[in-house]
């Protein structure tokens, strides 16, 4: 087996249903190996894969460890099997396809060996008045063509800026595809590198530890590619709403852990300080403009976002380097997508509106 799809699940039992009869599929035309990792459900996820899905590879854990304790709890057991895979997905639970996308990867990864991850477009699923979802050609807010990050380490990808997306026309087909991160949602890992880098950094619990790990795999020299070619459709939200305080104080926690442990390496330490006292600035504007708009809650999970990042900052995990050993030192030299973007992406969106797509693709294309 050369491909493991592993795809971790928190009370999502409806999104199962829907999803792993596609995988079944996937498995037929792939060859692939199908994993559902149940991270503590409470809801009636174990029952319904035991009873209507006997041929999924379960493993159950009795606790919530979070995306990223899942993640390496459960590849840290697939990995040290006998039939250990060469390539793992990570794969959401809220999305569907057609067959053949993972094949699409396997084979950009087979034919790249210096590309560490890999991913598809993620198109957005739109609800229906019925409850039911829809195709879209609109990509999706978590990943869309792949994403890199601003010159203040803000996130954006190549059709969606901020919370604003566009339509795939196809207008990356021929782009360059390399980029410095894929979404989680839907993410292929060379399982040596997951090993050598360590998996996921387990103090982010779950929110943007997939950036974190591509921008750690190209600080190491490797690639991370979007796969245009391959396409995923993605609602988003399965787990944790959009309007949640918690997933809002792990955004603004966890991009300021993987700040601190990134820039150095990236920018130098004195630029690194003085992107981290702009952050500190903006968090705290963005604190005072929900406190004024009514929303406490918001404010304070900033406030316990920053708590936390202090308490946590220095707790970082011991990382195997065995991955530089490929560059023939303790540093070898990064990607050329692993540092951060010219763009301002909130001054851009603010002043571009829509029309920052445009701007984006051709300056990223100079890049």
């Amino acid at each position: 087996m050369k491909t493991a799809i592993v795809i971790l699940n928190w009370n999502t039992e409806p999104y199962l249903r829907s999803l792993l009869p596609l995988c079944e599929q996937e498995q037929k035309k792939a060859g692939c190996g199908i994993w559902v990792v149940d991270n503590g459900s409470t809801d009636s996820s174990l029952d319904t894969l035991q009873r209507d899905f006997p041929w999924v590879r379960l493993l159950s854990f009795s606790e919530n460890l979070g995306f990223t304790g899942g993640y390496n709890k459960a590849l840290d057991l697939i990995l040290s099997s006998g039939d250990a895979p060469e390539y793992v997905v990570l794969l959401n639970t809220d999305v569907e396809f057609e067959p053949g996308w993972s094949l699409l990867l396997e084979e950009w990864m087979d034919a790249h060996p210096d590309c560490a991850v890999c991913g598809p477009v993620l198109r957005a699923l739109e609800r229906r008045g019925d409850g039911t979802f829809s195709r879209s050609a609109s990509f999706e807010y978590a990943g869309a063509a792949g994403g890199f990050l601003d010159r203040f380490g803000f996130p954006f990808c190549r059709g969606r800026v901020m919370s604003l997306t566009c339509e795939d026309k196809g207008q990356y087909l021929d782009s360059d595809n390399e980029v410095t991160w894929i979404s989680g949602a839907c993410m292929m890992v060379r399982s040596s590198v997951w090993r050598s880098l360590g998996g996921l950094d387990p103090r982010f619990f779950a929110h943007m530890e997939e950036i974190d790990f591509c921008w750690r795999a190209g600080l190491e020299g490797w690639k991370v590619c979007c796969v245009p070619r391959s396409i995923i459709y993605h609602i988003g939200g399965g787990s944790l709403k959009q309007d949640s305080p918690f997933k809002l104080m792990l955004n603004f926690r966890n991009s300021l852990l993987m700040l601190n442990k990134n820039l150095p390496r990236c920018c130098g330490a004195l630029k690194s300080k003085f992107i981290f006292a702009f952050r500190y600035l903006l968090d705290g504007g963005a604190a005072l403009v929900y406190l004024l708009g009514g929303k406490k809650e918001y404010c304070k999970a900033v406030f316990s976002a920053h708590k936390q990042y202090r308490s946590l900052k220095d707790q970082r995990p011991s990382v195997n380097r065995e991955a530089s050993s490929r560059q023939g030192g303790d540093c070898p030299k990064p990607s050329r997508r692993a540092v951060l973007s010219p763009v301002c992406i909130v001054l851009q969106k603010t002043l571009r509106a829509r029309k920052v797509f445009s701007y984006l693709d051709a300056l990223m294309d100079k890049w």
